[in-house]
């Protein structure tokens, strides 16, 4: 049997399918590599961008991205101390702590600071010192941190907010402690207030001793013992979530409590003291002779020093400010008066002590003094005069020609080196800022402050408390 030869033409056939079969292939070949190609270049491309953001994240903007991520995160939050409280010497409080709301903003938590300060005006008042001050404080302050809008919120104003602060993110109501001066007016000049830090304080405090702290004692007692009163801040690290509450407390370093003080007032006597200046101007001070403790303090017309406290509106400031009979002025210690016949009895004691008159001779008092060789008449207050004057009469009868002649015999450089010895001319040292010194004159003072000789006659007018002389109930007191 044979087999049958195949043609031609179906070999011819065969080799031309093998050939079609491997264009084919090397066509989808050619194609895979064109995809593979394309679709590297795009992986390429892809993970470049990838690391091209890894590198401005990690390396251009590490420390702000690792700083965002922690304020996200954790936060170191500010524990204020508590301000000491203020006694008299029988411990009666005279200043005290209360329990008050202030009203914070976030600004990293506000999308728009404007609008939510047009909002939150519908619900409370917000003057425009507020907003001031507000602003103010936010270009300084981190935004990370609350930011004090308004305080003493009433509770009305605490309640209207409550309802609506879902709607204003980084709003906050803050509980907090208000100083409080529960005689009001009485000893106010003392005590001074506490008031908000302002920007010229800022630049001298240790604002690390003052963070989360928003009051600082401005005048009295309030400013000169602020150290011991403020006591020292405390922190405590918070975990927070994305939208800032406090979700624990990682650690806590608690806050070292103002001290309290006790004053040498009995604030009976000044209550006293201030009753009986009544509607008259002046000033009363009162002291312990046995050790020079200060007893009463009274300067009239005085002031509520609870309006300072969270800042006072500018028709109030004003009226007490432009008043002319100046409440937010201590006369006992910034006001600088001739002392007049008061220096008299001090007069006598220096003349004694300088040995230039005898205690047993008496003087006549016509009623005017003449200096020699001089027609001027200085009157003595009597105008008939006080006849013959002894040194006790003198004191008794405060009569003026007595210490002319006095303070002639003794010089006016004599009379500042004794009475200076009584604090004449110089600061007592109380604990309370802006005391005065007044001035005690001498020949070299006025050549120094005025440009001019020492006369006679200024002599002896210093010798009854006039002239150029000038002293503080204070310093009178101490004398």
């Amino acid at each position: 049997m044979k087999l049958k030869q195949p043609n031609a033409q179906g070999k011819r056939a065969g080799r031309s399918g093998r050939l079609v079969q491997a264009r084919d292939r090397i066509r989808e070949e050619r194609l895979f590599i064109r995809r593979a190609v394309v679709s590297f270049i795009f992986v390429a491309l892809g993970l470049s961008a990838l690391v091209g953001r890894l590198v401005y994240l990690q390396v251009f903007n590490h420390q702000y991205f690792t700083t965002l991520s922690e304020n996200n995160r954790v936060s170191l939050q500010p524990l204020p101390p508590t301000r000491g409280l203020i006694y008299d010497r029988n411990g009666v409080l005279l200043a005290e702590n209360r329990p008050s709301h202030r009203l914070e903003i976030v600004p990293e938590q506000v999308d728009d600071i404007d609008a939510t300060l047009q909002r939150l005006s519908t619900y409370i008042t917000i003057s425009e010192s507020d907003l001031r001050r507000f602003r103010r404080l936010v270009g300084r302050s981190s935004p990370y941190v609350g930011t004090p809008l308004r305080f003493g919120l009433s509770d009305a104003e605490v309640a209207r907010l409550a309802v609506n602060l879902h709607r204003m993110p980084g709003v906050n109501i803050k509980a907090d402690l208000s100083r409080r001066y529960p005689l009001e007016a009485v000893a106010g000049h003392i005590l001074g207030y506490v008031g908000r830090i302002d920007e010229r304080e800022l630049k001298t405090i240790d604002t690390s001793q003052y963070s989360g702290t928003t009051h600082i004692g401005k005048t009295g007692i309030e400013k000169t013992y602020e150290d011991i009163l403020h006591g020292e801040v405390g922190y405590q690290q918070v975990e927070t979530n994305a939208q800032g509450r406090v979700l624990r407390v990682l650690s806590k370093t608690p806050p070292v409590p103002g001290k309290n003080l006790y004053l040498t007032i009995d604030i009976e006597f000044q209550r006293a003291a201030e009753l009986a200046l009544g509607d008259y101007t002046g000033a009363i001070v009162a002291l312990d002779p046995r050790n020079g403790d200060v007893l009463a303090l009274v300067s009239m017309p005085n002031y509520d020093p609870n309006p300072f406290v969270n800042g006072i509106d500018y028709a109030s400031y004003k009226a007490l400010n432009t008043s002319p009979d100046r409440p937010l002025f201590n006369r006992a210690l910034y006001g600088a008066y001739p002392p007049g016949s008061t220096i008299k009895p001090m007069m006598v004691l220096a003349g004694l002590e300088a040995k230039v008159f005898d205690r047993r001779k008496s003087v006549y008092c016509p009623g005017y003094f003449k200096l020699p060789n001089h027609d001027r008449r200085f009157r003595d207050w009597r105008r008939g005069g006080h006849g013959t004057v002894s040194l006790s009469k003198a004191i008794v009868e405060s009569c003026d020609v007595y210490f002319y002649q006095l303070a002639l015999d003794m010089g006016i450089d004599r009379m500042n080196k004794h009475l200076s010895e009584f604090g004449f001319g110089q600061r007592t040292g109380i604990d309370l800022y802006g005391e005065k010194s007044g001035v005690l004159p001498s020949q070299e003072w006025k050549r120094k402050v005025h440009k001019q000789p020492w006369y006679a006659g200024e002599t002896i007018i210093a010798g009854i408390g006039q002239g150029y002389m000038l002293a503080t109930p204070l310093q009178l007191a101490h004398a």
